[in-house]
């Protein structure tokens, strides 16, 4: 055994009593290496064994614990390949069979405790014969002396994550043991703090959530271990806040009235009020002498592209350039020719930069924006490569943020000094999300769409109903409208993807359209090629759009009023509202049909919750309640913050608490320099250096 003194929270688990090597390298698949992760590794539930049954009143079906006299124990061979161990336990009320597969070398362990009491614990099942338990946990009573010194039986039993090589019974007394050293984790959380929340110390958390004396006392443990991992976030979150407002920007001069004036010239309709409010939020941001560090939200089709194009303007009114980084060439390209077509009367000129230039238009547009002429560069991550530089960039905006890393967007604002930031994303991101992701940024929220829009008409069909909705869309064309049909999601091949949509496309321009102009997008069509297609499409030159997700973002027809989409149910949440979002655009009612036939209970939810509601708030967080952040996010790409206890969708009201008690903290601290806050400090920095490490995978 190891010897107490020497142990630490970083000891590797292979020290540690009852692993060794051969269990660490089990462990190691589990991501457990050190006493510390060992700590953090906690049950997924609970069984409460605490309570003994008599045979003779046990219940078929039922899970119970038993205590009793072993009387027999055998193995029989039924047949080739299967041995079954049989044994009976007596409790003087009645006895059990108790029954264990291909297991023959228990016989011995078994013939050993022959005559002794154990305890067992399983679901009881009626066999006609008598009652009899498949494959129970047990242990042996008298070689723990007492019913206290049981950990499978006899009290709130802890099941634990496995992996191949290891059960519950070994995983439980390594968790055991390990539970020993939780006074070596340190209480970092201030007193005050915990008393005001009402948070138990932190060793006691983990005896208690690893091995409860009681029920109850399983949820404050574990609360206690979620709030300190949201408090640190919150702190880094918090400091990282004020390092911003500390750095100097640009203060620039900002004339509301004159702006707003030219804003009508070249807007052909009134804004809403909520792009009214979210614009001089933006606008009091770039007065300021510190850089704007916004996140604009607002639901697909809320005309987010204005609002930016009203910040493009305030910082072109200072002799600011601005640059718009979007995360496709198609969005890119739609970002261009808005802002082109809104910026022409006032004779601002809109650089695009694409991966499709020629050389030579590449090198122009270089020399525009490094020259100054080009006021407004809009491109894909071409514009943080080297050999793009700026003259006076002093806004940079970021389009469908989670698509970039922290990295990308930071690479962004260092093509100027201290430039102003605005972050835009048509993907609603819940409150939780919010907090944790961009906890950095102040949020501006467009909470309403366009007068005279109507609310897109969804549908759930099935399969066999396809036809019908071919039928469907084929009155469509013939009142003069256009639709998009989108092919079966296909993600793990790009190649296949690009087959089905070309199978579906043949399919409908031969068998089910062949009278009506059809046309085909996907992902691996050259840019020109995409752009061609969009146009003709744009142009009405093309009845019936068969295409893959790439059209998914940004693209603009208001002639366009049904989106069909195939196997539906092969789509997220998310990716199914920003279909949708592509139709709706216009004065003309407009369709959405979800063609699916989910097997899953998630998967009729998702359709449920599309037919139900329009609103990309709710969808996004009934996603996240569905699929969980890292899903939707995918931890290593956006910066995400993972953590080991915390969940972001079950925990938020303690996310809330943690924030406002970590703010509060910062006011009188603001630094952590304080001795009292050292050890908080020190979690602080790590968890600030581990989330800027997963952005850079």
């Amino acid at each position: 055994m190891e010897r107490r003194a020497s142990v630490r929270l970083d000891t590797e688990v292979r020290f540690l009593k009852g692993v060794g090597d051969k269990r660490a390298q089990i462990l190691a698949k589990l991501e457990l290496y050190t006493l510390q992760d060992l700590l953090y590794h906690l049950p997924r539930r609970y069984e409460d064994r605490s309570q003994f049954r008599r045979i003779a009143h046990a219940r078929p079906g039922e899970a119970a614990t038993f205590a009793g006299k072993l009387i027999t124990v055998d193995n029989i061979t039924p047949r080739r390949g299967l041995t079954l161990t049989k044994a009976f336990l007596d409790d003087g009320s009645g006895a059990l069979e108790l029954v264990w597969y291909n297991q023959p070398y228990l016989k011995d362990r078994l013939l050993k405790l022959r005559n002794r009491r154990i305890v067992v614990y399983g679901v009881v099942k009626d066999t006609g014969w008598g009652l009899q338990m498949e494959t129970p946990e047990w242990e042996d009573l008298e070689e723990n002396d007492s019913m206290d010194g049981l950990l499978h039986t006899n009290r709130i039993v802890p099941i634990y994550p496995l992996t191949e090589g290891i059960g519950q019974k070994q995983m439980r007394q390594i968790l055991w043991n390990a539970i020993q050293y939780a006074d070596l984790v340190p209480e970092i959380l201030p007193r005050e703090v915990r008393e005001r929340v009402g948070l138990m110390p932190v060793a006691d958390a983990i005896r208690q959530v690893h091995f409860p004396d009681r029920m109850d006392l399983i949820t404050p443990a574990r609360q206690r271990l979620v709030f300190e991992e949201f408090f640190v976030m919150q702190l880094g979150i918090g400091i990282k806040r004020q390092q911003i407002a500390q750095e100097r920007g640009i203060a620039m001069r900002i004339d509301e009235d004159r702006l707003m004036e030219k804003i009508r010239q070249i807007v052909p309709f009134e804004l809403t009020n909520a792009q009214k409010r979210v614009i001089r939020e933006i606008w009091d941001d770039m007065r300021r002498p510190h850089p704007m560090n916004r996140l604009l939200q607002g639901d697909v089709g809320s005309g987010k592209t204005i609002v930016a194009g009203a910040a493009i303007l305030a910082a072109v009114d200072n002799q600011y350039q601005a640059a718009i980084m979007a995360p496709t060439e198609i969005l890119a390209e739609q970002h261009y020719m808005v802002l082109h077509r809104l910026f022409q009367p006032l004779g601002i000129t809109v650089e695009l930069l694409v991966g499709r230039l020629t050389p030579r238009q590449r090198a122009q547009a270089y020399e525009r924006i490094a020259s100054g002429r080009g006021m407004v560069a809009v491109g894909t991550h071409a514009l943080i490569q080297e050999g793009v530089s700026f003259a006076r960039l002093g806004l940079a905006i970021v389009d469908e943020q989670h698509r970039f890393g922290v990295l990308q967007r930071a690479a962004l604002r260092d093509k100027g000094i201290a430039p102003h930031l605005l972050v835009m994303t048509a993907t609603p991101i819940p409150r939780t999300l919010t907090l944790s992701l961009y906890g950095d940024l102040d949020v501006s929220i467009i909470d309403e769409t366009p007068p005279g829009r109507k609310p897109v008409k969804t549908y759930w069909k099935f399969p066999e109903d396809r036809l019908k909705v071919y039928e469907g869309v084929r009155k469509l064309v013939a009142q003069g409208r256009q639709a998009y049909i989108i092919c079966p999601l296909i993600e793990e091949s790009e190649k296949l993807q690009v087959r089905a949509a070309e199978d579906l496309y043949e399919h409908l321009r031969k068998d089910v359209f062949p009278d009506l102009r059809v046309g085909l997008l996907h992902g691996r069509m050259k840019p020109a090629e995409k752009e061609a297609v969009m146009e003709a499409f744009r142009a009405g030159e093309i009845d019936v759009l068969v295409s893959t997700t790439v059209i998914e973002v940004g693209v603009d027809v208001p002639n366009a009023v049904a989106m069909i989409i195939e196997d539906a149910e092969r789509f997220g949440l998310a990716q199914l509202h920003q279909l949708r979002g592509r139709v709706g655009r216009g004065e003309h009612q407009s369709y959405c049909v979800l063609i699916a036939d989910p097997k899953t209970d998630e998967g009729k939810a998702r359709m449920e919750i599309m037919t139900r509601t329009n609103n990309g708030f709710l969808i996004a967080e009934e996603d996240l309640r569905i699929r969980g952040p890292g899903e939707i996010y995918g931890t290593r790409q956006s910066g995400m913050p993972s953590f080991r206890v915390a969940d972001l969708v079950k925990d938020m009201h303690l996310l809330e608490v943690a924030r406002q008690e970590a703010f509060r903290l910062l006011e009188r601290d603001p630094d952590l320099n304080l001795p009292q806050h050292q050890r908080l400090k020190e979690a602080v920095d790590r968890f600030r250096h581990k989330v800027v490490v997963a952005t850079v995978g």
